[in-house]
């Protein structure tokens, strides 16, 4: 183990600078958002900029201690950190406070602790302790499930509270499964689900059917090179689609549009795969396989919505791709973040100077919507200085990630790295109405004491590691 003052020579002065300059900001920002004339004092503890102030000397005891301790601690207990964490999100669905229709904390007199802040470290130890001497086998089915299942179980637990927020952020992990070696088929497979997901909640279905069957047809015509081989799929596909049609209208009548496309894409298959194989076009079985799946997919979107949502996600998520316009009541939040970035201009209307912050318009400002505060008060100067802050950053931990021996310490970096890119980019596209609103803070800037020691322990944790690089955990 590395000598303490050795030590603190080694950690990172980048991150650690831009650490503490992103928190002194955050709780300036805080101090502005629930500015009380009545209660001026930075230090005043009956102000939230006053309990920050607490949990900024807090968290900095916390970072010491995190780099004390030796960076072995963190691989060989990695499981054992993340095993502990799960049981307390089993502990938190029965034993926890509900808040904002969310069981998702534990409260101990006046402090309130939120868990899924703290298993994001656990889990990001679990999938680097178990990915350290297989992250290029991921293509293998057996080593594939065991890290999809260290990803999915917390965050099946954490939407049962429900807290979809956090649920996102845990699946942000598998950027680091793409960054092993995972498939991307897999990865592109999600990214297509996100947006068939939106664009079937715009658009008939019927119509999202049909343009995924032209936009396949296009891509096996590139992908063989053979017009023979498409125009016989387009045949078949045409004549049994009439046979199915002809069957439902005059017998069954029971089908959906889209059903009867579903049918049809499925019995041409079934009719087609014989000559695929003869003519050893096997791309033709992958992008059929994709198609078929994606009108599955499309098909289901709207019992989806509809029964498995909850009614404020549904009405956020209305809003924001305009299907419905409520903006006294859902969209609120977004409207007023909206109007108070946008009345900030070029360069803001000053320090403590935001009407908007100042009389209160925008719920929930000194947390989920911190960044309108900046947007306000600091205007598009300001923000962008404190978006480059955040990038930065991730810049600089992905360059610490790329320079580690050890692959453990390089996959812990990349999940601190997917963790902080997913709640920086969630957060401020829910103050500019990018994205639906669900609830999860901007690292170090919004207010809290769990989020603060959560991302500062996931932070300094990869320091620790990044410290004691040229040496070996085992």
């Amino acid at each position: 183990m590395k000598r303490a003052s050795t030590l603190w020579q080694d950690i990172d002065k980048v991150s650690l600078v831009l650490f503490l300059v992103l928190i002194i900001l955050g709780w300036l920002n805080i101090y502005a958002a629930v500015y009380n004339e009545d209660h001026k004092g930075l230090l005043n503890l009956s102000q939230r900029y006053g309990k920050q102030f607490i949990w900024i000397l807090a968290t900095i005891l916390v970072a010491v201690f995190v780099v004390i301790i030796d960076n072995r601690f963190y691989f060989f207990f990695g499981y054992f950190i993340y095993g502990g964490f799960i049981l307390i999100l089993a502990l938190v669905l029965v034993l926890g406070k509900e808040i904002n229709g969310a069981r998702s904390w534990f409260e101990f007199g006046a402090l309130s602790l939120q868990p899924s802040e703290f298993a994001k470290v656990g889990t990001a130890l679990a999938i680097a302790r178990y990915l350290n001497n297989r992250s290029g086998e991921l293509t293998r089915i057996k080593v594939l499930i065991p890290a999809l299942a260290i990803i999915l179980i917390p965050a099946s637990l954490t939407a049962l509270q429900p807290d979809f927020g956090s649920v996102a952020i845990y699946l942000s992990f598998f950027f680091v499964l793409f960054r092993e070696g995972m498939s991307p088929y897999i990865f592109v497979t999600g990214s297509l689900m996100i947006i068939l997901f939106l664009v079937a909640l715009l658009v008939n279905n019927l119509y999202v059917a049909i343009a995924l069957i032209v936009i396949a047809y296009v891509i096996i015509w590139f992908a063989v090179r053979n017009p023979k081989v498409c125009l016989t799929g387009m045949g078949i596909f045409l004549v049994i689609t009439g046979l199915v049609f002809a069957a439902d209208h005059y017998f069954l009548n029971k089908l959906a549009p889209t059903s009867v496309v579903l049918v049809s894409l499925i019995l041409s298959g079934l009719s087609y795969s014989w000559y695929i194989y003869r003519q050893k076009a096997g791309a033709v079985l992958i992008v059929f396989a994709f198609l078929v799946g994606s009108v599955i997919f499309v098909s289901t979107v709207g019992y989806t919505f509809n029964h498995l949502l909850k009614p404020h996600h549904k009405e956020r998520v209305s809003i924001l791709l305009g299907l419905k316009s409520d903006p006294h009541g859902a969209g609120y939040n977004v409207n007023q973040s909206v109007i108070s970035i946008g009345s900030g201009g070029f360069s803001g209307k000053g320090y403590l100077r935001g009407t908007q912050t100042k009389f209160k318009f925008v719920p929930a400002q000194s947390t989920d919507f911190i960044f309108c505060t900046v947007g306000e008060e600091w205007g598009f100067l300001g923000s962008i200085v404190v978006i480059g802050l955040y990038v930065a950053l991730l810049l600089r931990l992905i360059f610490l990630a790329e320079r580690q021996r050890s692959s453990f310490s390089r996959i812990y970096g990349y999940g601190v790295v997917s963790v902080f890119l997913t709640h920086f980019f969630i957060n401020i596209g829910m103050a500019l109405g990018l994205v639906p609103v669900i609830g999860i803070p901007l690292p170090f800037f919004s207010y809290g004491g769990s989020s603060l020691w959560g991302f500062t322990i996931l932070l300094f944790i990869f320091l620790r590691l990044d410290a004691s690089r040229t040496e070996y955990l085992v």
